[in-house]
């Protein structure tokens, strides 16, 4: 999961990622985020490209994360 986020962070003109995600209310969404830095060890800012805004994700939350071509996604993208 790092190595998928950390490529996209140093290399965004090429990749995002696609993950699953379940948020403050325990609800699984589907996210297309352009990761930005890590914050610590237990999250990362990214530009979530589904909400158009920075937003901070905890690692523990975030599962089946894939890298993905930035050229394949269209703004906004929608959430599922």
């Amino acid at each position: 999961m790092r190595r998928a986020i950390r490529t996209a962070m140093e290399d965004s003109d090429t990749f995002a990622i696609a993950m699953d995600y379940l948020d403050a209310k325990g609800e699984k969404t589907h996210r297309i985020v352009s990761p930005i830095r890590f914050l610590g060890n237990d999250r990362f800012l990214g530009l979530c490209l589904c909400r158009e805004e920075p937003r901070q994700f905890y690692l523990d939350r975030c599962s089946d994360v894939r890298l993905m071509q930035a050229a394949d996604v269209l703004m906004p993208v929608a959430m599922g």
